[in-house]
């Protein structure tokens, strides 16, 4: 039987710091993670390979083992591609990337075994390999996809001829991008429309700036952003960040941010900056905060 995503959740549950490399949660704390969630209607999950040093897929696949039924519920992402030294892949020794069909499949299957599932909704690769051979990678994506392995496939942080390159040989379904109030990039560089054209979700990873924002408060674009989000943010009886939220998804793309918060009630209220409706002026307050400037 063919399976088909169903993922219309506004937003996307990013994994990065929910294992390892941050709220280190235990099994108990992945469930009550993803049940909030679930409750929230929020069932999609972004994973890559390499989180936790190659930790956090098994540590969010262990809430299955219990609870089988989980795993129709939620949409699964992963990405791959990155290789990184670690102690658990002492064959890498230096940082590189990898898109054969060898790492390709190999990542693939190490992430079904960790996440404790027989397919994944969607494979990325992470970054774009400068050795990346477009034929081959065509030929692998086909590969899992026959095998019900690998339902859908991406990439995140590719260039634009990069995107095409691949799409042509094999139809993509998402690109990933760096998008934020502190990175509007993609807005003016071509990436935003050729999804547009590609007809490819277009997904934003940092999408409130990263840790830039937050550590260098003082940082003259940080304090104009910051700024206006606040005074809008009394009008439209939102936070800040909601605010800033609410500028990806007023795109007529609706850029579905990728929420890498630990905290729930965090999560809850990204979701709730979903509803909020920008007005075109506010928007390009905002883009005129972001760059300093007014446009053309």
């Amino acid at each position: 039987m063919e399976i088909e995503i169903e993922d219309d959740a506004p937003l996307i549950v990013g994994t990065m710091r929910l294992g390892k490399w941050g709220a280190n949660l235990d099994r108990d704390g992945w469930l009550a993670f993803i049940d909030q969630c679930l409750e929230m209607e929020l069932n999609a999950f972004d994973h890559a390979d390499i989180y936790g040093h190659y930790t956090t897929e098994t540590d969010f696949g262990a809430a299955f083992k219990d609870r089988s039924s989980l795993r129709d519920e939620v949409v699964l992402t992963t990405k791959c591609g990155i290789k990184m030294v670690a102690e658990n892949r002492p064959e890498h020794t230096i940082k590189s990337y990898d898109t054969s069909r060898k790492h390709i499949i190999t990542s693939v299957e190490n992430s079904l075994r960790a996440l404790h599932t027989d397919y994944l909704d969607r494979l990325l690769l992470h970054r774009p390999d400068l050795l990346l051979d477009v034929n081959e990678v065509a030929e692998t994506f086909r590969e899992l996809e026959s095998s019900g392995k690998v339902l859908e496939f991406g990439v995140s942080n590719f260039s634009l001829s990069q995107v095409e390159m691949l799409d042509d040989e094999f139809p993509l379904s998402e690109h990933q991008i760096e998008i934020s109030l502190l990175r509007t990039e993609a807005f003016t560089d071509g990436r935003l429309d050729q999804c547009a054209i590609l007809t490819l979700d277009a997904t934003a990873w940092s999408p409130l700036g990263g840790s830039d924002f937050f550590a260098q408060p003082d940082q003259p674009k940080n304090q104009r952003v910051r700024k206006l989000a606040e005074t809008l943010g009394q009008a439209y009886g939102a936070t800040y960040d909601q605010i800033m939220l609410a500028f990806l998804k007023r795109h007529p793309l609706g850029i579905r941010p990728v929420i890498g918060t630990t905290k729930i009630e965090r999560v809850r209220s990204a979701k709730a900056a979903m509803d909020i409706e920008l007005s075109r002026e506010h928007w390009y307050q905002l883009w005129k905060a972001s760059t300093g400037e007014e446009i053309a």
